[in-house]
């Protein structure tokens, strides 16, 4: 590895780790004034619209890389405004499963519409095929970083 080559890789991970930050406080602006909701709520109705049976609690805080107890008091949330439901877990009365409710599937398509139409309009700037590269660039670089997680935790 030359010196040159790690410096613009550290320059790479500024840039996106500002990008990154930048968008995430658009978002998470937008969601609380648009929708009077959160970023990390938009999350969990995302990751449950994807798997119409739902998912164990444990599952959901992998999928969403936060603990769970973050996960139970988002969870809480969504269930009292009847966005979700939690259903026991036969022969595991310490399991529960969450699943979106029809109010749910509801509110996270409207957000949905909202979230692609704000992610458009911040990164206007790049083509359909430049995002694409990128992403497929970065999802090579992320499938590498989670075997090393796997790696180092044998």
């Amino acid at each position: 590895m030359t010196a040159v080559a790690s410096k613009d890789r550290l320059r790479l991970w500024l840039r996106l780790l500002k990008l990154t930050r930048a968008v995430d406080g658009t978002l998470r602006d937008r969601f609380r004034h648009e929708f009077d909701t959160t970023l990390p709520r938009f999350d969990m109705l995302a990751a449950l619209s994807q798997h119409e049976g739902g998912l164990k609690m444990s599952r959901l805080s992998n999928v969403l890389r936060v603990s769970n107890g973050n996960v139970t008091g988002i969870a809480d949330r969504l269930a009292d405004d009847g966005m979700v439901e939690r259903i026991p877990m036969p022969g595991d009365r310490r399991a529960m499963l969450l699943r979106l409710t029809t109010a749910g599937h509801r509110e996270f398509a409207r957000q949905a519409v909202a979230h692609e139409e704000w992610i458009d309009e911040m990164l206007g700037g790049i083509s359909g095929q430049e995002a694409r590269a990128l992403a497929q660039k970065l999802q090579h670089f992320a499938d590498k970083q989670d075997q090393l997680e796997k790696t180092h935790a044998q």
